[in-house]
């Protein structure tokens, strides 16, 4: 009998322990019970504790928490820069605008346009509107006054009437746009007939502005001015045009009701001021057209505006012949009631040459329908001559009409050309017109 294993038979090896957990399930087991029980632990104090930081596993959602975390942190940052930059910013624009504010109230809103009478000191004068009497008031320190000086425009406030600027342009607005800057279209050779009103005028206007030596060698003084006059449509106006286009001065044209201003004063110093840029701007010619509006006769006014009127034609009275010479400024005046004109206006010396415009002659209308009809399309049967030798009383601006309403009466009709059938419609149209006034029915 052999010596047994120690232990007995039924001790088994680590090895085969292995075999068996693969037949048997292992037992389950509970976890191990707290090392403390019934005892509350204590926080570690120290720098040990402060400086130990918690263990930490990342997952995704705590990812992209952080990643949130992080934009709303930018944008706080954002935030708090710009409210810093507001708050920056802030003291600066309030302290502009309270300064704006104060310019403005020292200006006012709106400001009044008054001359400059006299400098009493640097920091006073004399001042006075178009409304009201003369002031003594201060001028405010803001106010360039080397450029100050007696009888210029200057702005004041609207209550004090304190001066608080200068108008450095101080030509009239109105006189500034009576400047022709683009010449005409119409030239002499659009104007049918009027040969000797033609050379007149250039004799009397052009000539002496061209040429002025002609007039010293002869030993006269050129004329000063004429005036053209005659029935409504006679080309009073398009002559004037002509010399606009054919000259090379300055050219200022005006209307007479122009000349009438609704303050007392205003008129006759926009007459002073349109023939003092004339003189500036000089050689230039001055027209005024419709003169009858400010030269009527002179009468016993029983109204302000009459008195007004007849004191801007004074003033005109002295600036065509007064104790200043106008030098190389010539004038043209036009009016179709030269009858109703004041002599003193009339007479030599202001206006040296009277030109009258009557109703065109037979060759004249003929020049007058070629010149309107150059362009148009005509029709083999038209006979301008008909129409020509008429014994009808027709000014340049009728023949125009006739013209004008044949090539109308052919468009309606949808007709490139213009008939003989169309021109007399047109003159029957055009001359009842004339003289029986508006057809009846025609607004209805």
């Amino acid at each position: 009998m052999g010596q047994g294993t120690p232990g007995g038979l039924n001790r088994q090896l680590p090895g085969d322990r292995k075999n068996d957990g693969d037949k048997k399930e292992k037992k389950f087991e509970p976890a191990a019970p707290p090392a403390r029980v019934g005892r509350k632990q204590r926080k570690q104090k120290g720098s040990e504790a402060a400086a130990r930081i918690p263990a930490v596993t990342p997952l995704t959602k705590c990812k992209l928490r952080l990643l949130k975390l992080e934009r709303i942190k930018d944008y706080l940052l954002m935030e708090e820069e710009f409210v810093a930059n507001q708050e920056r910013l802030k003291p600066q624009e309030e302290k502009t605008e309270e300064d704006r504010s104060k310019v403005d109230d020292l200006r006012g809103s709106p400001m009044s346009v008054g001359n400059l009478e006299e400098l009493i000191d640097e920091n006073h004068a004399i001042v006075s509107s178009s409304v009201g009497p003369e002031y003594y008031v201060g001028i405010l320190s803001f106010v360039d006054k080397d450029q100050l000086e007696p009888g210029c425009a200057i702005l004041m406030h609207n209550k004090v009437l304190s001066v608080v600027g200068l108008l450095q342009d101080d030509v009239d607005p109105m006189v500034s746009v009576m400047k022709v800057e683009k010449a005409p279209l119409e030239s002499y050779a659009d104007i049918g007939g009027l040969d000797a009103q033609i050379q007149e005028i250039k004799e009397a206007v052009e000539l002496p502005l061209t040429h002025p030596e002609l007039y010293e060698d002869i030993g006269i003084k050129p004329p000063k001015g004429v005036i053209l006059y005659g029935e409504p449509g006679t080309g009073k106006t398009l002559l004037a045009k002509a010399v606009a286009n054919s000259t090379s001065a300055t050219f200022l044209r005006v209307v007479g009701s122009e000349l009438i201003q609704k303050y007392l004063g205003d008129g006759p110093k926009l007459v002073r001021e349109l023939f003092r840029v004339a003189d500036d701007l000089s050689p230039s010619i001055v027209f005024i057209d419709e003169i009858d509006a400010v030269g009527t006769k002179r009468y016993d006014a029983h109204s302000g505006g009459e008195r007004e009127i007849q004191r801007t034609m004074l003033e005109l009275l002295n600036q065509l012949d007064g104790f200043d010479s106008r030098g190389d400024v010539k004038v043209i005046l036009a009016t179709n009631k030269i009858e109703s004109l004041d002599p003193a206006l009339l007479r030599p010396g202001r206006i040296d040459r009277k030109i009258e415009f009557p109703l065109p002659d037979i060759k004249t209308r003929r020049r007058i329908f070629q010149i309107h009809t150059a362009r148009m399309t005509l029709a083999d049967d038209v006979n301008l001559e008909e129409f020509v030798m008429t014994k009808d009383e027709f000014s340049g601006a009728d023949i125009k009409a006739i013209c004008t309403e044949a090539g109308l009466l052919a468009l309606r009709e949808r007709r490139m050309k213009v008939t003989h059938a169309d021109f007399k419609k047109a003159k029957d149209k055009v001359m009842f017109k004339k003289k029986e006034g508006v057809p009846e029915g025609l607004y209805m």
